[in-house]
């Protein structure tokens, strides 16, 4: 029985969280997942079998870690009985919550168990021993309503304004800089600490996800219409940077790509890939 449900956050942490996902899966031989960048922290925990990562030797991935912004893919293996809690943070709020910096993430899985941190070792705990995905929903507000008190409220309106003017299409990082009212070299450091990568990486990534979310739809435009529509240079420029970011040319990406009319799905689909059986 495999069993996914997302579950939009409270109107007061929707501008922090974007969603939470629960995923069960039972006795599943074997289960591969492309993970590609999707511009966001993820803050996991896995209470079923372990998982393991292809691209790292099949190193064991921590049972609970928080999974900071990727610039490439990497292949994930599932087995046995899974049972995955996702919290999925908006991308400009995820330093509300944490006592380390962002940027301290980047392209990294970190263990909760090296954050030294009492409070998000008891979420795990309350997790472990909660059924109900709504129950896990309720306790995992509680915790974050709690953290909400440390945002730096003013640099959360600038780096807001910053998000509106990516979400609108702007991707000069000098315009964007004058949108923040910071001169360049500082708008860089403030927005690598508030991100956890820095802009010229994130824009990268945020027209990759562009791409990637147009080809779940099955348009049937062309590579060059796709390239024009997402702000690439060229059809060369498009399928290089699909390559990085998902290891798939345009055709194998939208071969594996599976449509969906839920919003909702669509977001988990846009992070993870199902690879054929290994």
């Amino acid at each position: 029985m495999n069993e996914f449900q997302a579950i939009q956050p409270s109107l007061l942490l929707a501008p922090y969280v974007k969603q939470y996902w629960f995923l069960k899966m039972e006795n599943v031989s074997q289960c591969s997942q492309r993970l590609v960048p999707l511009g966001c922290v993820a803050l996991s925990f896995y209470r079923g079998h372990e998982t393991y990562s292809l691209q790292e030797d099949k190193q064991l991935l921590p049972q609970s870690h928080i999974y900071g912004i990727k610039t490439n893919y990497t292949d994930i293996l599932l087995s046995g009985n899974i049972d995955f809690i996702c919290i999925v943070f908006q991308p400009f709020s995820t330093n509300t919550f944490f006592k380390m910096p962002i940027s301290d993430f980047n392209n990294s899985c970190i263990s909760i168990d090296s954050l030294n941190d009492t409070e998000l070792y008891e979420l795990e705990q309350r997790l472990n021993d909660t059924v109900d995905n709504m129950a896990c929903v309720k306790i995992i507000e509680q915790f974050l309503l709690n953290r909400i008190y440390m945002l730096n409220q003013y640099e959360n309106k600038r780096m807001n304004a910053v998000a509106d003017a990516i979400y609108r299409g702007e991707n000069d990082i000098q315009q964007l800089a004058n949108v923040a009212c910071l001169g360049y070299k500082q708008f860089k450091r403030i927005f690598t600490e508030n991100i956890g990568a820095n802009p010229k990486d994130y824009l990268k990534i945020m027209r990759f996800q562009k791409l990637h979310q147009l080809m779940q739809k099955h348009t049937g435009l062309t590579v060059s219409q796709l390239a024009y529509d997402c702000g690439y240079y060229d059809k060369s420029h498009l399928i290089r940077e699909l390559k990085h970011f998902s290891g798939f040319t345009p055709t194998q990406l939208i071969d594996a790509c599976e449509p969906s009319c839920s919003t909702y799905y669509s977001l988990f689909r846009s992070a993870f890939i199902d690879l054929p059986t290994i």
